[in-house]
């Protein structure tokens, strides 16, 4: 008995041994190319052991990965956006896989593992960031250069989820990352031929930005408002209508919208955050950090850009909401997360995918924000030095002083009383604004 338990322990023993060495399967690779870093994933079948490092003439990454294997080969990938000329692979004798990134240049490395989420299983995450350039840290809002000068009104349009987080998804597989960037697109196009303003894009395309870097890339930009754009999923596919949200002080406005925050919050794991970045958002823009004027002008924002968004699509609440969004956590910008439809419902979802639609999605958008500055002109900037007038000088047509204030020639003429083009120098026209 005592020779047949033995056997049964080694056998045992065997087995356990067998399967904790069973190879790391390498299920798939994605690469995800960004204006500042390449994001290089694997997906793999169990958690794994990796070793990273540079080597020169010509610039290469190496990554061993520990007992592990990929059977499926390397992607046939773009390299054009990325910093990337290609990647190889070879197993090693000591059962490890090597994988080479042929390099366009030196880069700075960083790696992580991720656990597994409602997305995704385990992955092993690359990044790569240009060696010449310094990685950007969270600082405090820098000063505008030229304080004296009248300046535009900055405003920073955030594109929800991206890269490895598509967002929500909808019944024809629409995802969220995809329309709220076209969305997104059209409203900086629009707001880009409004006099006084000027937009910059948090995402331009389809690639992942942590929470907190989207807040810091538009304090870095100088912006003067924030608007995150979301298009989110509800456990009922009756759900719709747009909704617009603000940081919660406290609790949140309601079960909803405190599960909305949460599912948003979670867009760093299912896109692939590192423990150091999510430190990097305590350190930065802590809840007892927020200005009580910045709630209310955030308040304020999201107030008229509902009442304009209730003009063209149903609301799901007539009022703001607010709850614990991280990445409305800016301690100086007024910051707004609209919700611009629920894409799991079936006929909301056939709306974001029409073109024509969301161009009215980002017309009133614009013209909530354009509301806002009207009753809240900041100083300094172009659209406070109300009224604007313009002193007719030998040359001038009218068509080319409504370029200049992108308003229509109809718009002025209406404004001067004008019955025709014929304009006289010296004389001054008062200059409307935009759709006034």
């Amino acid at each position: 008995m005592r020779a047949a338990g033995l056997l049964a322990g080694v056998l045992f023993l065997c087995a356990v041994t067998s399967a904790v060495a069973a190879p790391v399967q390498v299920q798939g690779m994605r690469m995800w190319p960004a204006p500042d870093n390449t994001r290089l994933v694997f997906d793999l079948s169990a958690p794994v052991v990796h070793q990273v490092f540079t080597l020169t003439g010509p610039d290469r990454l190496v990554i061993d990965l520990k007992n592990a294997r990929m059977p499926g080969g390397v992607p046939a990938f773009d390299y054009a956006a990325s910093m990337l000329r290609g990647i190889r692979y070879a197993p090693r004798g000591d059962g490890d896989l090597r994988v080479v990134l042929d390099l366009k240049k030196s880069v700075k490395p960083r790696s992580f593992v991720l656990k597994p989420n409602r997305e995704y299983g385990h992955r092993l995450v690359i990044d790569l960031y240009d060696a010449a350039k310094p990685r950007a840290q969270p600082r405090p809002r820098a000063p505008r250069a030229d304080p004296g000068r009248p300046r535009d009104i900055v405003i920073a349009i955030d594109a929800g989820h991206g890269g490895d987080d598509p967002g929500a998804i909808g019944p024809r597989g629409t995802r969220e990352k995809d329309v709220v960037l076209q969305v997104a697109k059209r409203l900086k196009r629009l707001i880009d031929r409004e006099y006084g303003m000027r937009a910059v894009m948090i995402r331009e395309g389809d690639y992942f930005v942590g929470l907190s870097r989207r807040v810091q890339k538009a304090r870095e930009a100088h912006a003067d408002l924030f608007i995150s754009l979301h298009a989110d999923a509800f456990d009922r596919a009756s759900a719709h209508g747009s909704s617009v949200y603000i940081l919660a002080e406290g609790n949140a406005s309601s079960d909803a919208a405190r599960w909305l925050a949460e599912n948003e919050n979670a867009s760093d794991v299912i896109g692939g955050v590192s423990l150091v970045e999510k430190d990097d958002l305590l350190k930065y823009v802590l809840v007892d950090m927020m200005k009580a004027s910045t709630i209310q002008d955030s308040h304020q924002l999201a107030s008229d850009v509902l009442a304009k968004l209730k003009g063209i699509t149903p609301l799901h609440k007539p009022y703001v909401e607010q709850a614990g969004f991280r990445v409305l956590r800016s301690p100086d910008v007024p910051s707004i997360l609209v919700e611009m439809a629920f894409i799991s419902n079936p006929k909301e979802e056939r709306k974001l995918r029409n073109g024509r639609h969301q161009a009215k999605l980002a017309r009133a958008l614009l013209r909530g924000i354009r509301s806002y500055f009207r009753k809240n002109p900041l100083e300094g900037t172009l659209l406070a030095a109300r009224p604007r007038r313009h002193v007719i000088a030998r040359g001038d047509t009218l068509s080319e002083i409504a370029s200049r204030y992108r308003v229509s020639v109809g718009e002025l003429r209406a404004a001067n009383g004008l019955k025709n083009d014929v304009l006289v120098v010296g004389k001054v026209l008062r200059i409307p604004w935009a759709g006034s």
